[in-house]
């Protein structure tokens, strides 16, 4: 069980570890998305510094390979470990695919700030919840039009509407993930919530700047 158990938690941290912003600005525009705006893997800097197109691309891509890491090791787990509580597995890929994203080996571990991985995780472990959190994230991406202010709040919604939501087992490891995600995230943004309270944070739309919000 050991050994499936690091085998699945590879195997999602590698394919969250995929950098497909990075990937698609360098095919397609034959440029680092690291020396544009923030300097960020992510959706948001793609969008600012690529286009629409590459933009939404990296964020579906980032939210499948989340979706993909915690539904394959699912699936792997019902093969090699069927006694395991499905649930800590689906966690433990959660975690692993987020922290790939995070920390890719590809980039020296300077990737994205998680939230579309992030999002794409919980669709397959807690899917309610996370449609949940991307709605509390967009209402407040409308009203503010900081993009920032919404993943951390969408983040931080998420362990209220896990709690209110999930039903069925949900075993301690499953509940310390649908915390520590969402820390992380938020973690990920301290420099924006530094700008928020100086008000130099740039919103959605605004002309990007290298010290940008992505």
């Amino acid at each position: 069980m050991v050994l499936a158990s690091l085998l699945i938690a590879v195997a999602a941290y590698l394919l969250g570890s995929i950098p497909a912003g990075y990937l698609l600005v360098r095919l397609f525009c034959h440029q680092d998305i690291r020396t544009f705006g923030s300097g960020n893997i992510g959706a948001t800097n793609v969008l600012r510094s690529g286009g629409k197109g590459l933009g939404a691309a990296t964020f579906l891509l980032d939210v499948l390979k989340g979706a993909a890491a915690v539904y394959l090791g699912a699936l792997a787990a019902a093969q090699w470990m069927p006694t395991a509580p499905a649930r800590n597995v689906e966690a433990l890929a959660a975690l692993c695919a987020v922290i790939g994203h995070m920390f890719p080996v590809w980039l020296h571990f300077r990737g994205g700030k998680g939230v579309a991985t992030g999002f794409g995780v919980f669709l397959v472990a807690a899917p309610t919840a996370a449609l949940c959190a991307i709605a509390t994230f967009a209402l407040v991406l409308l009203i503010t039009r900081y993009v920032s202010l919404a993943s951390i709040l969408g983040a931080a919604s998420f362990p209220f509407f896990a709690w209110a939501l999930v039903q069925g087992d949900r075993p301690p490891f499953f509940i310390a993930v649908q915390f520590a995600i969402p820390f992380l995230i938020i973690a990920k943004h301290r420099q924006n919530i530094r700008r928020l309270f100086t008000g130099q944070e740039s919103r959605f739309g605004a002309h990007s700047r290298k010290t940008g919000t992505a």
